[in-house]
């Protein structure tokens, strides 16, 4: 039986392609340390959790774990909207007190590590867009202080 030129062809390519995948399998890696496997292991295994588990010294979270808990403790009557542990920012959607009858909408700020009032920012707005009164401002932030001081003392005697 002649071979056409276009069978040749086809055992050529056929040929090329048996001998290139069957050379993949011939180069090994180079062997790696106990100490570069583990290295390479834990560059590899990077989720959204490294981030609190983090070592590096220029990556914190410098907030206040009290105030944070406490003003969502607090404002948990208003869905959540976002919140950013970095910045220290949480922003609550409009909700309505319990026993009140006007809804309100929240963004608190945490801007100090400290336990202390200058660490928090509350801003409060109505559903008219208007900023709600001082006093009421001011009753959210010790409402939230308040709470703050709580969770630090019920730490203390874990």
């Amino acid at each position: 039986m002649l071979m056409t030129v276009q069978n040749r062809i086809k055992l050529g390519v056929s040929a090329a392609a048996l001998i290139a995948v069957s050379a993949c399998g011939l180069v090994q890696p180079a062997a790696l340390s106990p100490e570069a496997q583990a290295q390479t292991t834990e560059e590899r295994r990077e989720t959204i959790w490294d981030i609190f588990n983090n070592q590096d010294q220029d990556v914190n979270v410098s907030v206040n774990r009290y105030i944070w808990n406490a003003s969502l403790e607090v404002l948990n009557f208003m869905p959540v909207e976002s919140i950013d542990p970095f910045t220290g920012v949480i922003v609550k959607g409009y909700g309505t007190p319990p026993g009140g009858n006007r809804a309100y909408r929240a963004t608190v700020y945490v801007k100090d590590p400290a336990l202390a009032a200058r660490s928090l920012i509350v801003t409060l707005q109505g559903r008219d867009g208007k900023p709600v009164s001082a006093s009421t401002q001011r009753a959210i932030e010790d409402a939230i202080l308040s709470r703050a001081r709580q969770l630090r003392i019920e730490d203390g005697r874990l």
